[in-house]
């Protein structure tokens, strides 16, 4: 008799488990926004980042991110040994966190 109350509470307690959902699936959400912000360069280094003077406040930080285009005021893609400080440029970004990566940079005609 012991064995088969141990039986049916075994087997009982195997379909409790089996119809228990399984926990919720944890998910990460990240919010990326796509922007663009015109200013001076007042710090550029080729494959890290870049710092531009925007004429409000503090100059704003950038990463690069691993595909940037360089661009010069025509639309043409050129070499980013073409951009030096107080150069007027317009950078294409991602704010990913607390990061705003640049994809393109562009020369802005005065």
């Amino acid at each position: 008799m012991k064995i088969f109350l141990s039986i049916i509470s075994a087997t009982a307690l195997a379909l409790t488990l089996a119809r228990a959902e399984p926990p919720a699936a944890q998910t990460t959400t990240t919010t990326t926004t796509t922007t663009e912000n015109v200013g001076t360069i007042t710090e550029f280094t080729p494959g890290a980042n870049i710092v531009l003077s925007t004429g409000a406040g503090e100059p704003v930080h950038y990463k690069f991110g691993k595909n940037v285009t360089f661009v010069n005021g025509r639309g043409k893609v050129i070499n980013a040994s073409k951009f030096k400080k107080d150069r007027k440029v317009r950078v294409h970004y991602v704010k990913e966190g607390n990061d705003m990566v640049v994809d393109k940079v562009t020369i802005v005609k005065d």
